[in-house]
């Protein structure tokens, strides 16, 4: 499958929404042994956002972003957070056993990555005693915007162009990701939220997934007209699932948080 061409300028279009749930996974995070000189890194960090969480709540950290999206990182080095180092590199290679960190964080990434239970015991065991890995991915696989999706791929019209809907690994459930902490030495905090954004503007749920789930089916469409064909169908289908209210449109946001201390 092609790697897909990260667009961070779509991404952000709704960055204070995509930033919540860090923010709720970082409130759960424990105090650092020694905030003034804590090494943190954010693997997946994509356009920065969350490495300027990251710089707000440990101001004189060494921050390490790391993604495999050139265009994220010159996004972040310019954007996201300019005083955090960066390092282009995939997750699935990375070790971060040399860093010595005190805390590995990762926002909605893993779920782009198969077999991604097998990095957590790599993750923890680069961590020193007390320090932490918290980690949050989107539960919502089966939620309209994406089965929906699934389905137009595999429809007469899509399925040689698209094939299956098969360009990201998917998430497990949220037991699955305690075994895993408890597994690797980690006393483990494992929860779930369900958000209810108020998403303004017309398409916005279309707009929304632009940003994250459609980047596969944009890479593989290079015809600009097949693009707007493929948009047209699949926008038509989200405004039957996400009518608009007189508000805006309420996108339900399911995600799965997991937090864990090194013993």
């Amino acid at each position: 499958m092609p790697t897909p061409v990260w667009d961070p300028a779509q991404y952000l279009r709704f960055a204070d929404e995509r930033t919540r749930p860090l923010r709720d996974l970082l409130a759960r995070v424990p105090a650092l042994p020694d905030p003034e000189h804590a090494v943190i890194l954010d693997i997946g960090c994509g356009p920065g956002n969350s490495t300027a969480v990251l710089r707000e709540r440990w101001p004189h950290a060494r921050i390490t972003g790391v993604d495999n999206s050139a265009p994220m990182l010159a996004t972040a080095r310019t954007e996201g957070e300019p005083t955090a180092d960066y390092l282009l590199a995939d997750a699935r290679d990375y070790d971060p056993a040399p860093a010595r960190p005190d805390l590995i964080v990762s926002n909605a990434a893993l779920q782009w990555i198969d077999g991604h239970l097998d990095l957590v015991p790599r993750w923890a065991a680069a961590l020193r005693p007390g320090a932490t890995v918290a980690f949050q991915v989107p539960g919502n696989f089966d939620a309209p915007s994406h089965t929906l999706l699934a389905e137009l791929r595999r429809s007469p019209r899509w399925r040689e162009a698209l094939g299956p809907d098969a360009d990201r690994a998917g998430v497990h459930p949220p037991e699955r990701y305690l075994d895993a902490l408890a597994a690797a030495d980690c006393l483990p905090d494992v929860w779930e939220t369900t958000y209810r954004s108020l998403l303004p503007g017309p398409d916005p749920v279309l707009e929304w997934v632009k940003g994250t789930a459609l980047r596969p089916v944009l890479t593989r469409l290079a015809d600009p007209a097949e693009r707007a064909a493929f948009l047209t169908e699949y926008g038509r289908l989200l405004r039957e699932a996400y009518p608009a209210g007189p508000y805006g449109t309420v996108f339900p946001f399911r995600r799965i948080f997991a937090v864990g201390v090194k013993r």
